[in-house]
């Protein structure tokens, strides 16, 4: 992947874990995500900083989603 995508993919992630804590009423723990000191628009930071940033953001929204819809169902429903 390259540095492009991996900003891109960045930036919507961020998307996504706000979109979970707004429809959930939750927050997000980010603490090793924050401690990474690496925000989507920190464009001058490196591929390898983007990316270590994308795996500790996504595995901070998994976790909580899976706490919190761990007991849940889910109904089904088409757009």
């Amino acid at each position: 992947m390259k540095k492009q995508e991996l900003i891109h993919l960045h930036g919507l992630l961020a998307e996504v874990g706000n979109y979970y804590e707004e429809e959930h009423s939750t927050e997000v723990d980010l603490e090793d995500y924050e401690s990474l000191g690496v925000r989507p628009t920190s464009i001058h930071k490196s591929k390898t900083d983007h990316k270590a940033a994308v795996f500790a953001m996504a595995k901070s929204i998994t976790s909580e989603m899976s706490e919190v819809e761990s007991g849940e169902k889910v109904a089904a429903k088409a757009d």
